[in-house]
């Protein structure tokens, strides 16, 4: 049911907890219960995982100094300001809503409901993929360290998606995930410790580096626009609510501490492992940045198998709704997490869901281009537009004329970029697509 927006207050602070009601069904999933401590943490790990070790190749080298550096920064300011934003509608007229989807609906109506569902669950699956793949990745690379030949990536990529689900049944949720967010941290700082350290050294001896963007004009354009993309993807997850959803009270203000670790200390490391792989080898940089390192065998085995397990526990937040709406309509909520019934129906539903996953990454280890095409439209909309017309929509009435014109330049240039970004994306496609194989050995 759609909601008239003088009907809607974003403020929660006039009403009593014991008014407060959840918007949707009864989640099988923990509520309220974590410190933003631990939410700070699980954000700054998890968005430190393997992928960092792309963004050299994947976000600088299209743009070079000056251009990278200023649109990190666009994109970081955006991205923390669109987050912050979305986490104030936590609460609108004594509802509190759990779910991306459950808020959409709320303002808008059933059809934002679905629209919402699907952007975010093929995100979230994709993305899932994306991290299997990353995983194979790097077990065949520990592999190749120690033998000229290695197993064909198929089978590392079933090694990943097992692990995945194992831990899956012994994490059921993401309030769950406490105990293990200690190992995350460790894991994620001492391999950036390794790879900073042995990736400075070599752009120290390397005299020859080149930052030169090559390609045609046209090429140039189109790679940038994948680069903007990549920086979108790398800042944000598509879902503040379900995030906020696992903190304790005051949930608001909690949510804003856990922001402002994940976009200063955690942006700052991403960003820096970014920024100095491309110092080191310029334009020459690898996708895969440990492919690039010249230091010890043992440094390169520690990087990938850190790199294998802190993936293990960061793809775990990000694939979290997707978990939670299949625990939701299929467990026994009124059963305890651990009840003989429900981890019959957990075991089973997280079995289809990562074979489903793990298959589809081996039969197309070329999904990186998809991974950008989705992401490009999808999380765009998700992170950008989406707070922008919810506040549009709630405060229309009584904000004034400069905030509407604020959010409606950012709907309108975020939307822009979202076209561009996926006219990019399917470009890149379309050039590659004589080179895709299925179950290609890459």
């Amino acid at each position: 049911m759609s909601h008239p927006p003088d009907a809607l207050n974003v403020e929660a602070n006039s009403i009593k907890d014991d008014q407060i009601m959840e918007e949707g069904p009864a989640s099988a999933h923990t509520i309220g219960t974590d410190s933003w401590v631990q939410v700070s943490l699980l954000l700054v790990t998890s968005f430190n995982c393997g992928w960092i070790l792309s963004f050299s190749n994947l976000m600088m080298v299209p743009m070079s100094w000056a251009w990278g550096i200023s649109s990190l920064i666009f994109v970081g300011f955006f991205s923390f300001y669109s987050s912050w934003l979305l986490g104030d509608f936590h609460f609108i007229q004594g509802q509190r809503f759990i779910r991306y989807r459950d808020l959409m609906n709320f303002v808008f109506g059933k059809k934002m409901y679905y629209v919402t569902m699907i952007f975010q669950f093929l995100t979230f699956i994709l993305v899932n993929m994306g991290f299997i793949l990353l995983g194979g990745k790097a077990l065949k690379e520990i592999n190749l360290l120690f033998s000229d030949t290695a197993m064909r990536l198929q089978y590392y990529i079933i090694i990943t998606g097992a692990a995945y689900f194992v831990f899956s049944i012994v994490v059921p949720n993401m309030s769950a995930m406490r105990m293990w967010i200690g190992l995350s941290t460790f894991l994620t700082f001492g391999y950036i410790g390794v790879v900073l350290v042995t990736t400075i050294n070599d752009g120290k001896s390397n005299k020859s580096k080149d930052y030169a963007i090559k390609g045609s004009t046209e090429d140039k354009v189109f790679n940038a626009l994948g680069a903007l993309s990549a920086m979108m993807v790398s800042n944000n997850s598509g879902m503040i609510p379900e995030i906020q959803s696992t903190l304790r009270k005051p949930v608001v203000k909690n949510l804003r501490r856990a922001l402002c670790a994940q976009y200063t200390f955690g942006l700052m490391v991403y960003y820096g492992v970014s920024i100095t792989g491309y110092w080191a080898y310029g334009s020459e940089v690898p996708d895969y940045l440990p492919k690039a390192i010249s230091g010890p065998k043992w440094a390169r085995v520690l990087i990938n198998s850190a790199v294998f397990l802190q993936n293990i526990i960061s793809q775990h937040m990000f694939l979290q709704p997707v978990h939670e709406a299949l625990d939701s309509k299929f467990l026994k909520v009124e059963e305890g997490t651990y009840s003989r019934e429900n981890l019959k129906r957990r075991f089973l539903l997280r079995a289809i869901l990562f074979t489903g996953n793990t298959l589809v990454t081996a039969a197309i280890p070329f999904m990186g281009d998809f991974m950008n095409f989705l992401g490009s439209f999808t999380l765009v909309t998700l992170t950008f537009i989406f707070p922008s017309v919810i506040f549009i929509k709630v405060k229309g009435k009584t904000a004034k004329i400069g905030q509407k014109t604020w959010h409606w330049t950012i709907v309108l240039v975020f939307s822009l970029l979202a076209v561009a970004t996926t006219i990019s994306a399917v470009r890149l496609i379309i050039k590659d697509i004589s080179t895709y194989r299925l179950f290609a050995n890459q």
